[in-house]
């Protein structure tokens, strides 16, 4: 027989791995009399905990939604994690939740005992953020679109494409991918009647949520596989640019993600580098910085621009007696 604080805490545990749990279900995997189970229910809301009961043949106990937040219950590992994540929050692409995750940290903190404190300061100060480099993104565009995707409720936004094409869409949301330097919707456009992936950056405004869906199994069987094929395909579209790395491939793609660009073996010591020439100037930068030997195929804009770094270059070095 679990004690009651231990008991509390399973029964919290129980009630948020599934939407609803019949009565009896739940008292004989508590192993306790239903008697009980009802006591220690009433136990749970007196603390704040917002659990529905209903009665009747399908009558049982559900975990709702309340009106304010109830005490959290954390082991050691998920504080650091919490911990952990409100620290990259504070410093990441979601906009406008910066402040809000540093009064987050802080409060969580104070409650920590002092051999968690000893573990959040020394991750506190390890973690040294860098300088953004991607677009950031508003939080409450990436919260809509997240309990879209969980309640599977249909969605619509404005979205301007790559291109610079404005339209208006209207999809069944499944998932959110992170590749480490873009947020991007994975969604079923009935429109065209096929799966399509969204920079959430791109969208414009405010998404309004809609009726309900009928789920569809993921594409690719893995979310981020799919936008990773995605971007590859992106990758290959309009004008390329085309450049020979000389490193193999499975070391190069160690440095530069499929969101970024699409590798393809050439032999054991050469890759072929494919990726969209809108931003030929950051290209230019990327190609300098990875240390690489790299030839470059195509476009001639793309060489012409490399020329005049390269000559830049020179007439500093001049400059200073290099």
């Amino acid at each position: 027989m679990l004690s009651s604080s231990s008991r509390l805490l399973r029964v919290l545990s129980l009630l948020q791995t599934r939407s609803h749990w019949a009565g009896p279900e739940l008292a004989e995997r508590l192993a306790v009399h239903p008697r009980t189970l009802r006591r220690d229910i009433d136990r749970l809301r007196q603390l704040g905990y917002p659990i529905h009961a209903s009665s009747g043949v399908a009558g049982g106990y559900a975990f709702r939604a309340g009106q304010s937040l109830p005490p959290l219950l954390l082991d050691d590992e998920e504080a650091l994690a919490v911990a952990i994540a409100l620290q990259i929050a504070a410093a990441g692409t979601v906009s406008g939740v910066e402040e809000s995750s540093l009064r987050a940290l802080v409060k969580l903190e104070q409650v920590m005992p002092t051999r968690l404190r000893r573990r959040t300061g020394a991750l506190r100060s390890a973690i040294v953020p860098v300088q953004r480099m991607g677009p950031t993104i508003d939080a409450s565009v990436l919260a809509t679109l997240a309990t879209a995707c969980r309640d599977q409720l249909q969605v619509g936004f404005s979205y301007r494409d790559l291109r610079g094409q404005a339209s208006v869409r209207q999809v069944q949301p499944h998932g959110l991918v992170h590749t480490g330097h873009h947020w991007y919707l994975v969604a079923w456009d009935p429109a065209r009647d096929d799966w399509r992936t969204f920079r959430i950056d791109r969208v414009q405004g405010t998404p309004r949520s809609g009726a309900h869906f009928a789920p569809r199994p993921p594409p690719a069987g893995d979310l981020r596989a799919y936008v990773t094929g995605a971007m590859a395909g992106v990758h290959q579209q309009g004008e390329q640019a085309r450049v020979v790395l000389h490193q193999p491939r499975e070391v190069m793609a160690k440095t530069i993600p499929p969101s970024a660009a699409t590798l393809e073996a050439i032999d054991d010591a050469h890759c072929l580098m494919l990726c969209g020439t809108g931003q030929l100037d950051s290209l230019v930068y990327w190609l300098m910085a990875l240390d690489v030997e790299f030839d470059v195929l195509e476009p001639p804009l793309l060489k012409e621009r490399l020329r005049r770094a390269s000559e830049r270059v020179g007439r500093s070095l001049a400059r200073g007696g290099g």
